[in-house]
């Protein structure tokens, strides 16, 4: 198509491709759906991209003349090998939404409900807004809440694998993941008292690897955009599955998400010792060991700080064998991030758990020699005042030993 001179009129002024779903946003330019989509829903704006405006909606009008005239077009350059797209399935309203919902009362009227509205997310994120506007996310939180209590899958044929997670609460859980939904949509399902936290809870202990991946990720989700304020209620159960998610491995994202609820929700109330008692500390050990993401890196790092911060995280950091050195490893080969949090975390063993044992320890493994490394190098003011801190507080013990090689005593701190 490359000899061809298509109208510029027909190319979408963000993708510069021929638009399939030409549609009219409120300041009158025509994009393709998927671009302006995108734009708007993805990447979160609220401006044309064309003349910068501010869109006063994100209602969308297909623009069916147009898009005539570029299959017309497309038919007419067959030859040439133009071929013309299937004209676009219109989005579905509130109306259809609601009846949908409404007609869904047995068992096998809400599975068919179900794959209809999978089907209808998967067309665009018009028809994901659409639905949940339309009460969608109430719909199917209820049937998440209903399948995770009840083991006997009493409403609908359960699957046979041991589970006990409905087909319906497994698909509806699926739904919701995938919708993508707005911050509206989230602080709604967060703030109906806990109900779908527990049900999310009950998933990840006993539902299949997918509908514990989709339930993380989703309390993930919520939490971000949930009142942190409500953080300090959680109970010992949540931290005892996020960590359990971790433990497990159950997939690349899930232990991503699982790693950011703790980020998030440790540094509130009593959570880092909750996070503990859950068994973080080794398992984020062994997870530094095993990973060389940064990203991964970095939050475990973050996590293991914020549980150093009490004397419970402290104390089964040092139990771990391996603790006191894949922290110490991890400095000035991830991130400056990272850097900056393991030496903030020996800095807390240091203040609070500076044994004779420990300090011996943190010699024989070269943490020492590792600090005075952070002072000679370009890691960062903050690190670099930590890694002073340190090693000034237990000078009479390291600094005469030879465990620190002579290049790098020149740098201990007087």
């Amino acid at each position: 198509m490359g000899e061809i001179e298509v109208p510029p009129f027909f190319l979408c002024p963000i993708s510069f491709e021929i638009m399939k779903d030409p549609v009219i946003v409120c300041t009158g330019i025509t994009y393709d759906r998927e671009s302006i989509e995108k734009w708007i829903f993805s990447w979160k704006n609220n401006t044309c991209p064309l003349t910068k405006q501010v869109l006063s909606t994100t209602d969308l009008t297909p623009n069916h003349t147009l898009r005539r005239l570029i299959q017309s077009w497309c038919t007419l350059n067959a030859s040439n090998g133009v071929e013309r797209f299937p004209t676009p399935k219109p989005a579905v309203n509130k109306a259809q939404i609601v009846k949908l919902l409404n007609d869904a009362k047995s068992p096998h009227s809400q599975m068919k409900c179900l794959r209809r509205l999978k089907s209808i997310a998967s067309t665009n994120e018009t028809n994901k807004r659409c639905l949940e506007s339309a009460g969608a996310i109430d719909f199917l939180a209820s049937l998440v809440n209903f399948s995770s209590e009840s083991s006997n899958g009493s409403t609908l044929d359960s699957d046979d694998d041991g589970f006990g997670f409905t087909r319906a609460g497994d698909e509806a859980l699926s739904i919701l993941h995938n919708l993508q939904l707005s911050e509206t949509g989230l602080k709604s399902l967060a703030g109906k008292n806990g109900e779908l936290i527990e049900s999310l809870m009950r998933i990840m202990k006993s539902g299949s690897y997918e509908s514990r991946t989709y339930a993380v990720l989703l309390l993930k989700s919520m939490f971000e955009v949930a009142d942190p304020t409500k953080f300090i209620s959680l109970k010992p159960e949540f931290f005892v599955e996020i960590v359990q998610v971790l433990n497990d491995q159950i997939s690349g994202k899930a232990s991503k998400a699982a790693l950011q609820l703790l980020v998030t929700t440790c540094p509130w109330g009593r959570n880092r010792v909750k996070a503990v008692e859950a068994g973080a500390a080794p398992v984020l050990v062994e997870l530094l060991l095993d990973t060389a993401e940064k990203r991964d890196c970095e939050m475990i790092l973050v996590v293991l700080d914020q549980i150093c911060q009490c004397a419970e995280g402290r104390a089964e950091l040092l139990k771990h064998g391996a603790g006191l050195a894949v922290v110490s490893k991890k400095i000035l080969r991830v991130s400056k991030v990272a850097s900056e949090r393991a030496v903030s975390i020996l800095l807390s063993i240091s203040r609070f758990s500076a044994t004779p044992i420990v300090l011996q320890e943190m010699l024989r493994l070269g943490v020492v020699a590792k600090l005075c490394l952070v002072l000679q190098v370009d890691s960062g003011v903050k690190t670099k005042e930590k890694a002073r801190e340190i090693l000034k507080s237990h000078s009479r013990v390291w600094k005469s030993s030879s465990c620190i090689p002579m290049a790098l005593i020149s740098s201990y701190p007087s």
